[in-house]
């Protein structure tokens, strides 16, 4: 039981950055892999200002959450909007190159050498049944699905959430139907670099904070949106505690060096079984 608890907050790291991945590509139909490297910015941002500016803990996490909103706004509006009718694959191949491009540019403003990170609840842990808990562990478990009921709501039962399923099926349609799309796609941008710095700074106590925490991160939240179905929220954090727990128990049953290998072994015999993902439904074509 020890073993799955870890797990499932693994899971639900992986949960929130995969949650990240699905609202950009449920919106704008492109999977950003730059994602996981404005999560490690965010988080660099989040410990300058709690090691330099010597704020606390929430005032730290918070203007980090605020930087990654602008962060992913000004990414949409400088680079992403202009290829907004291009090709998926030169688009992809865009966020490709912005992963490269901001891994660098934090080795050079941070250097590459790791660094602690605290948790964001510090105590003792806390034992129920035979299974002990931290603080923190709570934490982030309830803060991914708070993150993802509140998602989503919105996505599904608000205006916004109607302009961003309206943007990602037809956006010449949504256009005339006076939607405004580049501001959809770019408050889409902005939420999912939130998602990603908060799964960040959850991943940094446990990993130490480096310009590298979140290329495994990224790697499993994409397995997990897959397993999940690339357009399912409550899919991608399901996904992500599937692949949390079931990592584990082949790390500690097996060897932690076939975790990834025995991983993308379950996620191909699922999607043999169901193509879709485990929520996935029928998928809309997006007209250009």
């Amino acid at each position: 039981m020890q073993i799955i608890v870890s797990g499932l907050i693994f899971g639900c790291i992986y949960g929130l950055a995969a949650l990240g991945l699905v609202l950009i590509y449920k919106t704008t139909d492109l999977v950003n892999f730059a994602q996981g490297e404005m999560a490690m910015v965010t988080t660099f941002v989040s410990f300058t200002f709690l090691s330099q500016f010597e704020m606390g803990y929430t005032t730290s996490f918070l203007l980090a959450l605020l930087f990654a909103a602008v962060f992913g706004a000004i990414v949409h509006q400088g680079i992403m909007k202009r290829l907004q009718s291009a090709p998926p694959l030169n688009q992809l191949v865009v966020t490709l190159g912005l992963f490269m491009v901001f891994n660098g540019l934090a080795g050079l403003i941070w250097g590459h050498k790791p660094a602690g990170y605290p948790q964001a609840i510090k105590g003792d842990s806390i034992k129920m049944g035979s299974v002990f808990f931290t603080p923190n562990e709570i934490f982030v478990m309830g803060i991914t699905l708070t993150l993802m009921l509140i998602f989503f709501v919105i996505f599904r039962y608000t205006k916004v959430g109607l302009a961003m399923r309206a943007s990602a099926q037809d956006i010449k349609a949504s256009q005339l139907m006076g939607i405004k799309v580049t501001n959809v796609f770019t408050a889409t941008w902005a939420v999912g670099a939130i998602l990603g710095g908060v799964a960040g700074m959850m991943t940094a106590p446990i990993t130490f904070l480096d310009t590298h925490m979140m290329f495994d991160v990224l790697i499993m939240a994409f397995a997990a949106a897959v397993l999940g179905g690339f357009l399912s929220l409550p899919g991608a954090v399901v996904g992500g505690l599937i692949i949390g727990v079931f990592e584990n128990l082949i790390a500690f049953y097996l060897s932690p060096e076939l975790k990834l290998v025995y991983t993308f072994l379950l996620i191909i015999i699922v999607l043999y079984i169901r193509p879709q993902g485990i929520f996935g439904g029928t998928q809309s074509v997006k007209k250009v």
